[in-house]
Order: C-alpha cells, then sequence, then structure tokens
C-alpha cells in the first residue's frame, strides 16, 4: 500500500475523484439549476414565438378578410358606378328623345304656320286679282252716269246699315 502512497498517478487520481465530488456536490446542482433556467427560459421564448405566430396568423386572417371586403365592397362601387351610368344614359337617350320629339313638333307647327301664311297670302293675292280684274270689267262696261248711281247707293246704303 505504501507503494500506492507514494505514486503520484494515485494521487492525481485520489485529488481528481475529490475535485469532481466537489464538482458534484457543490457545483452541478449550480450547473443543472443554470441549465434548467435556460430550458425554462428557451420554453418560455419557444411558448411566446408560438403565441407570436398565432397571433400573425390572426392578423394575416384579419388582414385577408379585410382585403376580401375591400375587394367586394370595391365590386359594389364598380357595379353600382356601371348602374349610375347606365341609369345616365337611358335619362340623356330619354332626353334627347323628348327634346327631337318637342322639336319635331316645333317644326310641324312652324310648317302648319308657314302654310297658313301662304294661303292667306295667296287669297289675298287671288282677292287682290279678283278686284284687279271686277275694277277692270267694270271700267271698261260702266259709264260715268252708272258709276255715280252706283257710289250713290253704295253710300244711301251705308247710312242705312250703320244705323
Amino acid at each position: 500500500m505504501e507503494e500506492y502512497l507514494s505514486d503520484e498517478y494515485f494521487w492525481y487520481t485520489i485529488s481528481f475523484l475529490m475535485f469532481v465530488g466537489v464538482l458534484w456536490k457543490y457545483a452541478l446542482p449550480v450547473i443543472i439549476n443554470l441549465l434548467d433556467a435556460r430550458i425554462a427560459q428557451i420554453i418560455k421564448n419557444l411558448e411566446e414565438a408560438e403565441n407570436l405566430r398565432i397571433e400573425a396568423q390572426e392578423i394575416l386572417a384579419q388582414y385577408q378578410r379585410k382585403h376580401r371586403d375591400a375587394l367586394e365592397e370595391s365590386q359594389k362601387i364598380i357595379d353600382a358606378a356601371k348602374e349610375n351610368a347606365r341609369q345616365y344614359k337611358e335619362n340623356a337617350l330619354a332626353d334627347l328623345e323628348a327634346a327631337m320629339k318637342l322639336r319635331e313638333e316645333q317644326l310641324i307647327a312652324r310648317l302648319e304656320r308657314m302654310e297658313q301664311s301662304a294661303i292667306g297670302e295667296i287669297q289675298n293675292y287671288a282677292a287682290e286679282l279678283s278686284m284687279q280684274a271686277a275694277r277692270k270689267i267694270i271700267e271698261d262696261k260702266l259709264d260715268k252716269k252708272t258709276n255715280a248711281k252706283l257710289v250713290e247707293d253704295a253710300i244711301n246704303g251705308i247710312e242705312q246699315n250703320v244705323h
């Protein structure tokens, strides 16, 4: 046994075992606590990351719903604008048709007035021609004595017709 006590390697082994024992007794619980704390921190970080991932998915779903709603709203606006344009076009066509009909009626009325005016002018001209022809015939066929008698009878007839 003395051989062992004088051997350096024996004492190195004993010192190493004592060192390991002291580490085992005092350092191992600290190391285990540090590792447990690190594991707990990692688990906490993983849980937080999972929560953030879920929250991000919820936010993404919300934005996708908002995007879909915005697309639907924009489609409704486009459809309403198309409907308004269609109604405006129909109203414009109806207004144009009414204006054209009114203009046509005005032109027809104007043509009728022009026709009546032309008929009146023709009748006046015909009456004037008739009177000139009658005057010419009367001048040619009547003498002065007969003319004076006719004028006197006409004057007497006016007095009787007036009273």
